[in-house]
């Protein structure tokens, strides 16, 4: 017979660190412009590191805001046309109405990290996944199904195998309310070893080269800043790059390595080439960081950046199926999904990539036209951020999922 644990609700309580940890040294005031060092000063060597902007903006933290967009008909893609936000649940399959925050502390209040949480029906699981650093997974009823607002009868979770005593709360879209954070005292802590497991996942067709060679320094620049710079956490890299179905190649894997410089010359030999056609494998690149790559199944940390600039063959067959399938395998493992979307990403590939990182528990990064530099990069459709070097972007989001 399963063992029970205690939960309490709570709007504010562990919504705090959660949402603290996503904007911590970025003003939520009127967009910035840049400051600090100047471009091109980074510990990488490479002369064009440091050049590329972006800013970042996390759904998850922004419930209300993100709320809004979903239950919304009126918005603008890039060229200022009429877009319906709410039927992009429609068109990617991914239903984020139903949400059910988690937070797991310890006996002395503390987060727990890596702990292993299931949301069930019935005795059936409908998602699992892994808390972070700031002891916080979310959990989605009916992720892939259209499903009106769920009532909590029936669901219970599950926190390291023991069941939790009260039904959890469920978040719907509501614009006028923030999230409702299922809190949980955990007795025992989960097993973890202090690793971070951090790979790239880089589109390497003929429409990044514009960016590819800046983005390739901006990757090493962040590798040399950030191995030795994580404390008491062992650092693991890795990389993919990935084309489209008919390239000299679909896809090029260096494995999960303790020695970045390993990452950093397959980073170095990879070029921009290939593609033809707008969407590209985006879904295969998913399906081979899975099996290729080697995980610590027990490693405290693990995030995979996605540098792309296209949509998945979303008409293909079995493509959206395939994304579902490696985006639920991604959150199970604890392997949170931060994209990056370059020039050339329209509304429904964001959209496509908003949704991994909400599933996944990651945040959404996008580069900005304040660069100047590769094309044109459309007006995200986000509250107020701050405008960043990319690389320093980087560093500061590994620095705060990991320590």
């Amino acid at each position: 017979m399963l063992a029970t644990v205690t939960a309490v609700l709570s709007v504010a309580s562990c919504a705090k660190g959660y949402f603290s940890r996503f904007v911590e040294g970025v003003s939520l005031g009127e967009k910035d412009a840049l400051g600090g060092d100047a471009p091109g000063d980074g510990q990488g060597g490479g002369s064009l590191a440091g050049l590329v902007t972006a800013g970042e903006w996390n759904d998850l933290a922004h419930w209300p805001f993100w709320s809004n967009l979903m239950l919304s008909q009126a918005g603008k893609d890039q060229e200022g046309e009429a877009v319906d936000f709410s039927g992009m649940s429609d068109y990617w399959k991914f239903y984020t109405n139903n949400r059910v925050a988690v937070c797991v502390k310890d006996g002395t209040g503390a987060p727990v990290a890596g702990a292993k949480v299931a949301l069930l029906r019935g005795g059936e699981a409908l998602w699992k996944a892994v808390t972070d650093n700031a002891g916080r997974a979310d959990l989605w009823v009916s992720l892939y199904q259209k499903e009106d607002l769920a009532d909590n009868a029936g669901l219970s979770l599950l926190v390291e195998g023991q069941a939790v005593a009260e039904a959890p709360v469920v978040s719907p879209w509501d614009a006028a309310a923030d999230v409702t954070v299922n809190q949980v005292a955990l007795a025992a802590q989960p097993s973890v070893t202090m690793q971070a497991d951090i790979a790239f996942i880089v589109d390497a067709t003929g429409s990044m080269a514009d960016e590819i060679d800046f983005l390739k320094d901006d990757l090493l620049d962040v590798l040399n800043r950030t191995t030795g710079q994580q404390g008491n956490i062992a650092l693991r890299t890795a990389a993919l790059f990935y084309r489209d179905k008919g390239d000299t190649y679909l896809t090029r894997v260096s494995d999960f390595s303790a020695d970045a410089g390993t990452t950093v010359d397959f980073i170095k030999q990879q070029s921009a080439n290939g593609g033809g056609d707008y969407p590209e494998a985006v879904h295969t690149a998913l399906e081979v960081s899975l099996e290729s790559l080697a995980w610590a199944q027990d490693a405290r940390t693990k995030l995979a950046f996605m540098l792309l600039d296209a949509p998945a063959h979303h008409d293909d067959k079995g493509v959206v199926e395939s994304l579902q399938q490696s985006i639920r395998a991604y959150a199970e493992k604890g392997i949170r999904l931060i994209p990056v979307a370059s020039s050339g990403v329209d509304k429904d590939t964001e959209f496509m990539l908003r949704f991994f990182a909400i599933a996944t528990g990651g945040t959404y990064v996008f580069l900005t036209n304040d660069s100047g530099v590769g094309g044109d990069h459309i007006t995200a459709t986000v509250g107020e951020y701050q405008v960043e070097y990319l690389g320093d972007l980087l560093v500061r989001l590994i620095g705060q999922f990991t320590r």
